[in-house]
């Protein structure tokens, strides 16, 4: 792998969605309807793990499914959900999360959740990592994520 492939393409993606306006952060909407509201992950180290988190809204009148995800900086990206084992959490890999016509489906901390598994890059607070969910219908929506705190609980509000 070249040494620009290695480290300086996963640094120019996050300077690039870092610089984006504020105006991008607005949902991203396929046209049938799929749109991705409140993305955030929280701050993890290059080499480590890092969960995404955002609520996913079918306007729709038929249901649809994510499929995949991915992004430019982690080795390995899944779908994942928590489970309790007796008095244990465990996340658990999988193969697609319904999305029902005229619902919603939230993904957050301890429950469906996005995995950016080998991060060729820090994701460091204030910067942003693009990450791309593709749908069985609506296709693939790109979407800015910002990163919040290390400990943060949830997408900062509106005009914070």
């Amino acid at each position: 792998m070249t040494l620009f492939r290695r480290l300086l393409a996963p640094a120019l993606l996050l300077a690039a969605a870092a610089a984006m306006p504020a105006w991008a952060q607005a949902p991203a909407t396929a046209p049938d309807g799929i749109a991705i509201e409140q993305p955030w992950t929280r701050a993890a180290i290059q080499g480590g793990t890092g969960g995404v988190f955002l609520t996913i809204r079918n306007a729709g009148t038929a249901p649809d499914r994510l499929v995949s995800v991915s992004s430019p900086l982690p080795r390995v990206t899944e779908l994942h959900t928590t489970l309790r084992d007796g008095d244990v959490m465990r996340m658990q890999q999988m193969q697609s999360i319904e999305v029902p016509a005229g619902g919603s489906v939230a993904l957050q901390p301890g429950g469906l959740h996005l995995m950016l598994i080998g991060l060729s890059a820090p994701l460091r607070p204030g910067e942003s990592v693009p990450v791309t969910l593709t749908f069985e219908k609506a296709g693939a929506i790109t979407v800015s994520v910002p990163v919040q705190a290390a400990g943060a609980r949830g997408a900062p509000h509106a005009g914070h």
